[in-house]
């Protein structure tokens, strides 16, 4: 299976870097992993809703850029359902049944993703109704990814 992480903006932090590329590393045990980074817009601090729509619309555009036909695109929301480990494990091994090798999970950028995208995706999803930095959401995207390969594989690692 293909696993790709579409994600606006480039993460700075190398703690953040450090996680990713473990748990990139403990996934190619299982699948072809892929994080791929879109440039956010800039903006100013504060934004007239018009504005926020034009950012939006453009890093939108950048995802969708990076998105196949066929790939499964699951867009992190965070008004989409709240799933479990298991939850997310069992919807993974579900679209892998069904023939569907390329997921693409999708993190937006501060703002959060635009309409085009929430439209192209098949499923959206959230981990909790916290609001996470997006850069600090593709570790914990990346950890949960792993969680569910170790669970679909019948590892104790989610207990």
């Amino acid at each position: 299976m293909n696993i790709t992480i579409v994600s606006v903006g480039k993460l700075k932090e190398k703690y953040l870097k450090q996680g990713i590329d473990e748990y990139a590393k403990r996934l190619g045990s299982y699948c072809k992993f892929q994080v791929v980074e879109v440039p956010d817009e800039k903006a100013p601090e504060n934004l007239s809703d018009k504005e926020m729509e034009q950012v939006l619309e453009k890093e939108g555009e950048r995802i969708l850029a990076k998105i196949k036909d066929g790939d499964v695109v699951v867009a992190m929301a965070i008004e989409g359902d709240l799933v479990s480990s298991k939850q997310l494990a069992k919807e993974m091994d579900t679209f892998a049944l069904h023939g569907k090798s390329s997921m693409v999970f999708v993190i937006g950028g501060s703002l959060g993703l635009s309409p085009a995208v929430k439209k192209r995706a098949d499923r959206k999803i959230s981990f909790g109704r916290i609001t996470l930095p997006h850069q600090l959401m593709r570790l914990v995207l990346t950890e949960q990814i792993y969680r569910a390969f170790r669970i679909n594989s019948g590892h104790a690692y989610h207990k």
